[in-house]
């Protein structure tokens, strides 16, 4: 028997990688002779470079950048072994990089997320892969731009220096003259997980703003910003970006590389499963074993679980779904191909015990359900 082991992140607890490693354990555990393909997912946010080294091969690689206040950290990004540069926005410009008392759109800016791309270019990679998850920015990728080259003025026709939540209102002027040359004829996915729009009651700052430290007031403000913003760029770029699908995402990040790097914006867990030959790789399997910290409600708007229920689906593979907690409304990702969805606590137990314990609890369920199908295959 051969199974498929393709988890997301346990957040707070376990990477992909880990993950899929305690899977791995418990099923070897139950059979020694079951072979075991193990595809770490991510759906653009953390991970996301991890998940594609580690099936495509590769490096890290390690650089200094500036953090979403501006202040100098090490960063990373991945080149694959057929060249393809992969980036998390998060290692830059993520929320997790600032402590929570620092939590301020308004002055938060994607500038390392910039110096990223910029240094995945220079090094010769021409397809970028970009996971947008997990900002603390609300700068319409307004920083980014700058790091590759754009110059922004105001209405005086001063330079600005640093993008932020605060300077896309001040925006009249856009010089992308300067733009890093190296971005012609590249081709950067980017691997987004929302479908928000730029502005507007679901656009990046009213739904987004509150998690990284926005008050109403501040909410209101953030979204005339981008809306300023978005009207400059249509005017000077000829480029609206305000109403696709995932322009709001990090922080209007989306709608900023849209606009500024041609870059085309595309569900997360699609390009990591086309990226790992996902597909292939399952149709040769007997049953899968996915999962991630919590399968709710929202799992289905195009987290990993439901990504791969719908190739499962196509295939007619089962899948199983072993997650952290199973609550309200998960039963909708069986309708997306998913066969069953369990929770690892099998008994009742606090959430930090349950995370303490998350690598022993995956192995021995991993375990029971691998016995449980090897039975039914007798």
């Amino acid at each position: 028997m051969r199974v498929l082991i393709a988890p997301d992140s346990f957040k707070g607890s376990l990477s992909a990688i880990e993950v899929a490693d305690a899977m791995a354990k418990g099923v070897l555990l139950a059979d020694p002779e079951v072979e075991v393909d193990k595809v770490p997912m991510a759906d653009g946010g953390e991970g996301t470079v991890d998940s594609l080294l580690v099936a495509n091969g590769g490096k890290k690689v390690y650089t200094k950048v500036l953090d979403p206040l501006s202040r100098t950290i090490e960063s990373f990004y991945g080149i694959t072994s057929n060249g393809i540069g992969l980036i998390e926005m998060a290692a830059a410009s993520g929320l997790p990089l600032i402590d929570s008392k620092e939590r301020d759109p308004l002055h938060t800016t994607t500038y390392g997320t910039g110096m990223l791309i910029k240094e995945a270019l220079l090094s010769g990679c021409r397809h970028i892969i970009i996971g947008i998850g997990g900002s603390a920015t609300n700068d319409g990728g307004m920083g980014m731009a700058q790091a590759l080259g754009v110059v922004f003025k105001d209405g005086d026709g001063n330079v600005i220096e640093t993008g932020n939540g605060a300077f896309t209102g001040l925006v009249k002027d856009i010089d992308i003259s300067g733009l890093l040359p190296e971005l012609e004829g590249a081709v950067i996915d980017v691997a987004c997980d929302v479908t928000n729009p730029l502005c507007g009651p679901t656009g990046a700052s009213a739904v987004f703003g509150p998690q990284k430290g926005a008050t109403p007031e501040l909410i209101a403000k953030l979204d005339a910003n981008l809306s300023h913003f978005a009207q400059v760029i249509h005017r000077i770029l000829g480029k609206n970006v305000s109403d696709i699908p995932g322009a709001g995402a990090a922080g209007g990040l989306g709608a900023g590389l849209m606009a500024f790097t041609n870059a085309k914006l595309r569900p997360g867990c699609e390009i990591v499963i086309e990226a790992t030959g996902l597909k292939d790789r399952m149709s040769q399997c007997d049953f899968v074993l996915t999962g991630e910290g919590q399968t709710d409600f929202q799992t289905i708007y195009g987290k990993v679980p439901v990504g791969i229920g719908d190739v499962a689906k196509e295939l007619g593979v089962p899948v199983i779904c072993l997650s952290g907690s199973v609550r309200t409304g998960f039963e909708e990702i069986y309708n997306r191909g998913v066969t069953s969805a369990l929770s690892i606590a099998t008994r009742p137990m606090t959430l930090s015990e349950c995370i303490s314990r998350s690598a022993v609890l995956l192995e021995r369920n991993a375990c029971a359900l691998t016995r449980l199908v090897l039975a039914l295959k007798k």
